[in-house]
């Protein structure tokens, strides 16, 4: 019982670990490639913001939005990175809600 706790745990503070590097990830990233289109420096490929926002990186990139008011004018940003926000917070309540069963 004490092993299956603990082996728990772990997996939640890996889970968080990933999730928070990932949203900070998306975040930076997003301010970066604001910061290089204002100076017409090299960009983000909007692939990689895409892929870092769909790998758990939903409210990461969001903020980055809000915050740069970066990528507003694009509707697949502004309809894409909402709905994997929304998508991910149900994933992650679904597991947490297993794990914790």
């Amino acid at each position: 019982m004490l092993l299956e706790t603990h082996s728990k745990k772990m997996v939640i503070l890996m889970a968080l670990a990933i999730i928070a590097i990932m949203n900070i990830t998306a975040f930076v990233l997003m301010g970066h490639d604001k910061r290089c289109a204002r100076q017409g420096k090299w960009r983000v490929p909007e692939k990689m913001l895409f892929l870092v926002t769909a790998c758990f990186g939903g409210l990461g990139g969001v903020l980055g939005m809000k915050v740069f008011h970066h990528k507003t004018r694009h509707w697949y940003f502004k309809v894409v990175f909402p709905v994997l926000l929304i998508i991910q917070i149900a994933v992650i309540s679904a597991g947490a809600y297993l794990l914790m069963r």
